[in-house]
């Protein structure tokens, strides 16, 4: 999780003077088709719009990242944080294909961040931990799998809005991704899942 977040970080602290750098590494798919650079699912992922948006992004995955790192290195120590390296950048070009194929053909469409990648992250963690609660903006606590059905329907009902520039695409599929990616890795995360929401609900 750390050598993640260093390398995200030092690659959009850079990016945010480097403006070349910046529009050849960001996720465009218009320019994707065009010259099928299709590297951009993952460079897109590394760069991000300010400081704020690379703060937000990178305190989430540290929160999130080390439970998920955590988890696979314990399944799997002598490989974990490999596994996990690839998890991540694997969520990340998942989460861009979507959106690659819905704006493919529109020249004014482009989106940068980790937030994909990240959300896949959060959303392992609320398959492990269902009713584990959750703070929205640090102050309003929420069961975890109520705020995942919560930010699904959001996030699916903001990408057909289309009415801000956040590519909430993204963020839905890279949920998506997180969840198929780690049951395919990890088959008893279901039988966890079942388990915790029948015994643990509280009450």
């Amino acid at each position: 999780t750390l050598i993640i977040i260093v390398l995200t970080s030092l690659v959009s602290l850079v990016a945010f003077s480097q403006h070349e750098i910046f529009n050849n590494l960001k996720h465009y798919p218009f320019a994707e088709q065009r010259d099928k650079s299709y590297y951009r699912w993952l460079t897109g992922g590394l760069l991000h719009g300010d400081e704020m948006h690379l703060f937000i992004n990178m305190y989430v995955l540290y929160l999130f990242g080390r439970y998920v790192e955590s988890y696979i290195t314990m399944k799997n120590p002598v490989y974990g944080s490999w596994i996990y390296i690839i998890l991540y950048f694997l969520i990340m070009v998942m989460a861009n294909i979507p959106t690659y194929y819905k704006y493919r053909n529109s020249p004014h469409f482009s989106s940068v961040g980790a937030s994909g990648a990240v959300t896949g992250l959060v959303f392992i963690f609320i398959l492990l931990n269902p009713w584990e609660l959750l703070y929205v903006f640090f102050a309003i606590p929420i069961p975890a799998i109520l705020f995942g059905i919560l930010y699904l329907w959001y996030s699916s009902w903001a990408a057909d809005k289309n009415r801000d520039n956040i590519d909430h695409y993204g963020h839905f599929f890279g949920a998506v991704a997180g969840l198929l990616s780690f049951i395919i890795l990890f088959p008893e995360a279901i039988r966890i899942f079942i388990h915790k929401i029948v015994n643990d609900f509280p009450l």
